[in-house]
């Protein structure tokens, strides 16, 4: 009887140890979402429309500075100076144009994408509480080892908690 009961008090704590740990990949999960593919081609498309008003601005600009090659020996001065002074306006507003979409994509995709990693998060937290997870980590971080054995691949089950394949 000593025994018995020296054995359930050493192995009871052991099984209050026994906790349940995931791994879920949210890379995966992200990029299976329709969400993903409507911001990312949303995205696509307003680079092509910064690209092609570039382009735009671009071919105007190199059509006043061919112009302005070919008279430039035959201006006066101040008429010199005033196209170059133009030509020299408008390369830097091309670059501040640039300068200005770059940072309008990048709000634009960051907030996209803010939307998508709460909505996944949420989806992983709901998984967790209902497994009973004492932790889930996300291997799209680099972690370097995860043991199948001892940790639980959740990520088709936020999967399915999305309404995802």
């Amino acid at each position: 009887m000593k025994k018995v009961l020296f054995m359930l008090l050493t192995l009871a704590p052991m099984a209050a140890f026994a906790q349940k740990f995931g791994h879920v990949n949210s890379q995966e999960i992200i990029q299976a979402m329709p969400e993903f593919t409507k911001a990312r081609t949303e995205i696509e498309a307003l680079t092509k429309t910064y690209e092609a008003d570039l382009k735009t601005m671009q071919d105007e600009l190199q059509k006043k500075a061919e112009a302005y090659e070919k008279e430039q020996s035959t201006l006066p001065a101040n008429i010199k100076e005033r196209r170059e002074k133009e030509l020299q306006d408008m390369y830097q507003k091309i670059q501040q144009t640039y300068q200005d979409n770059q940072q309008a994509l990048a709000k634009e995709q960051s907030e996209k994408m803010q939307a998508i990693q709460t909505k996944v998060l949420d989806a992983i937290k709901q998984v967790g509480q209902a497994g009973g997870f004492v932790y889930i980590m996300d291997n799209a971080g680099g972690i370097p080892y995860i043991s199948s054995t001892l940790s639980t691949d959740v990520t088709s089950q936020v999967k399915t908690k999305l309404g995802l394949k």
